[in-house]
């Protein structure tokens, strides 16, 4: 598919309509495909994957000047492992799930099948695009669905990568790839698709979510928030400034599971923001024009943003720790760490998505759940405690898409556990069996195995008999 975001609207639209064709008429062979027949196009997908591995590489360099490691950390190896499970694991997910069969049901089985929703929409962010183009779409072709992609107009350099990939493995009458920017977004949400999985910010999420409304088409929200991190008086300060800093570099900051602000205990703080200074001199720098290659802010208009923030904070009284040098032709903010920042600040409201960390004290434990519960439900929440009873008042006193203790993160690369938002911060999950089920119907099937059903004594005219029987039975 060639120069999609050039075409005119008619033309688009005209396009779009053919290829959605094709894939109407394909969803339904896709029912009967077998689980060795949807395997051997996830091994296709992962080969092409390795195949195009130093152009994946070369395009986030272009685009947003990506480290090799950050790169293969966050694009490709998200990918190929959750291929590899899939492979593991797809005849099992795909196997018919039988159920318990209650007193009043004797006489049946039921059993749960997994069956594909049909035509999937694919939203991919700016951020990490591959990640989030593939990992969707090994879900899609593990459930065996139809799939078009519409990666950000952001990274073109990204986004003609996955076009290229999808055109090795599949006929676009499969997966598609549509690029260009929110015109041809809107034009894609404008058909019926089945399923709708979308990556990005709450704002559009809603936009994604009133436009699936119009087809009752399913969706798969992974949005964002505010992903607070807190610090009691018994943690591990070092190992968690080491950690925080990790969180804050990779991708320049520009993750939707970053930590975005942390609460430490007073007893703690000054320790803390003397590691964070460290962490951050030491694996990023102490100057700006001494810094190894990092990954920079997307465009101009994000770095205006994030600048913005940082701007805000400190005319409200906010204090440089470590960092606040910028560079805006360069597209670069570097990490820095600020601490009193006023809770009406811009930096506590939005969220950052840029190398920028807020640090405020807290006395109370409960002070700081109340803090995080005022907020909307963020997609992650991050905890150091060496104290159990601290952290079970942490997981039970907030509400969270997903949560590491001790580190950040790394619930995120755990293909085992279901990753997503709740409310604000999304909705649905993704990620091995959870994906999987995203693109699929749990079909409910009853099989009536008896001659003789225990309806045959639930026709009318009632009798009082039966009256008597139904009013013990309800007890």
């Amino acid at each position: 598919m060639n120069a999609i975001n050039e075409l005119p609207p008619a033309r688009l639209n005209a396009e779009i309509d053919r290829v959605f064709g094709l894939q109407q008429r394909r969803k339904l062979e896709l029912r009967d495909t077998t689980p060795e027949q949807r395997l051997e196009k996830l091994r296709r997908l992962r080969a092409a994957v390795m195949a195009h591995k130093e152009d994946i590489l070369a395009a986030a360099h272009s685009d947003m000047r990506k480290p090799r490691v950050d790169a293969l950390l966050g694009e490709i190896m998200p990918v190929t492992q959750a291929i590899d499970l899939a492979l593991k694991q797809l005849k099992r997910w795909m196997r018919p799930q039988r159920v318990k069969t209650p007193v009043n049901m004797l006489g049946t089985r039921g059993e749960i099948r997994y069956e594909p929703k049909g035509a999937a929409l694919i939203i991919a962010p700016w951020n990490v695009p591959v990640f989030l183009s593939f990992v969707p779409l090994a879900s899609a072709v593990a459930a065996g669905c139809t799939a078009i992609i519409k990666p950000s107009e952001m990274t073109p350099a990204l986004g003609a990568v996955i076009r290229t990939i999808v055109a090795d493995v599949f006929d676009e009458a499969e997966v598609a790839v549509f690029e260009g920017g929110p015109e041809v977004a809107q034009a894609l949400l404008s058909r019926p698709f089945d399923h709708i999985f979308y990556t990005g910010n709450p704002e559009i999420g809603k936009v994604v979510m009133r436009a699936a409304a119009e087809h009752l088409a399913s969706v798969t929200l992974e949005l964002g928030g505010k992903s607070p991190v807190i610090i009691d008086e018994s943690a591990d300060v070092e190992a968690a400034a080491e950690r925080l800093v990790w969180g804050k570099l990779l991708n320049g900051g520009q993750v939707c599971v970053a930590p975005d602000y942390v609460l430490v205990h007073e007893s703690r703080r000054e320790a803390l923001l003397g590691a964070l200074d460290r962490q951050f001199k030491a694996h990023a720098g102490a100057e700006a024009g001494q810094l190894p290659e990092l990954t920079r802010i997307v465009n101009t208009r994000h770095h205006a943003r994030v600048q913005a923030l940082l701007d805000d904070a400190l005319s409200r009284g906010a204090r440089v720790v470590t960092g606040g040098q910028s560079d805006a032709d360069a597209c670069f903010i570097a990490p820095t760490v600020l601490t009193d920042v006023p809770p009406d600040a811009k930096l506590m409201q939005e969220e950052i998505f840029g190398p920028l960390l807020p640090v405020l004290g807290f006395q109370d434990l409960n002070r700081a759940l109340e803090l995080i519960n005022e907020k909307p439900k963020p997609l992650a929440l991050y905890a150091f405690s060496r104290i159990k009873a601290n952290v079970e008042r942490i997981l039970r006193g907030t509400s969270a898409g997903g949560t590491t203790i001790n580190h950040v993160m790394l619930h995120g690369l755990h293909p085992n556990l279901p990753f997503g938002g709740v409310n604000n911060s999304g909705i649905g999950k993704s990620g091995g069996f959870y994906g999987f089920q995203a693109f699929s119907n749990e079909r409910a099937v009853l099989r009536q195995t008896s001659r003789i059903s225990f309806t045959r004594w639930m026709m009318p005219p009632y009798s009082p008999r039966l009256s008597r029987l139904m009013d013990r039975f309800v007890r």
